[in-house]
């Protein structure tokens, strides 16, 4: 299993770069655990990742420490050690993903929690919005003073469910320090496959919304004619 171009062999983020290639399907195959090398070097088998996401420039899964249930890792598939350090076009393939993995990694985790209180229609009037999503972080940290624990480019996407007071009140903890808990198994597949039936469904919606020529933005020219399907 050779390592994708611009990866650091000590890197466990290229480890599941490597691990989980580029795919179609929302459901990638399990982990090639045949070692990777590289001139300079070799990775061991990579780890359990649950992937969301494998673009040929990103790659979304399940933090294996999370701040909060459904706490999601975006990662750039090449090994950038800074968000300075990014192509333009894997700017512009984070960019467009962000939004979509968000609503689909909130939706799927918080359910109806975003349209409990009701939103103001354009009338004034309160009612339920079919587009209410709950609230939830993304951080990005850049360098150890930052806190940034793993030396590669990834955002977090951090869920904040309303009923968990302790959570509330955990703001510090999005800049990478204070109460985590390891990735319960069980839980973990639960979170990935409802993850991925929301995904499906927010880029149908996308679809819909902004037709084929939003669909080409999303996925750029490499993949415009792929279907992520189920």
């Amino acid at each position: 299993m050779p390592l994708p171009p611009h990866s650091l062999p000590s890197c466990p983020f290229c480890a599941i770069a490597a691990a989980y290639p580029p795919s179609s399907s929302l459901h990638p195959s399990p982990p090639n655990t045949t070692t990777a090398s590289t001139a300079t070097g070799s990775l061991p088998d990579p780890p359990l990742a649950r992937v969301l996401l494998s673009t040929p420039y990103l790659v979304a899964f399940l933090d294996h420490a999370p701040i909060s249930r459904g706490h999601v890792l975006i990662a750039t598939r090449q090994h950038r050690e800074k968000l300075s350090d990014v192509s333009v076009e894997e700017g512009r393939t984070l960019g467009a993903w962000m939004g979509i993995l968000c609503r689909a990694v909130v939706t799927s985790v918080l359910g109806e929690e975003g349209n409990a209180g009701g939103t103001k229609a354009r009338g004034g009037e309160t009612g339920a919005d079919e587009d209410a999503v709950g609230d939830w972080n993304v951080v990005q940290n850049n360098g150890a003073r930052a806190a940034q624990v793993v030396p590669h480019v990834h955002f977090h996407i951090i869920p904040r469910p309303g009923d968990v007071p302790e959570i509330k009140n955990r703001s510090w903890t999005i800049f990478g320090k204070g109460q985590r808990e390891e990735l319960d198994d069980e839980d973990a597949e639960v979170l990935i496959d409802g993850m991925r039936e929301q995904l499906a469904k927010e880029i149908e919606r996308l679809r819909r919304r902004e037709g084929e020529e939003g669909l080409r933005l999303l996925m750029g020219e490499e993949e415009r004619k792929r279907e992520y399907k189920l």
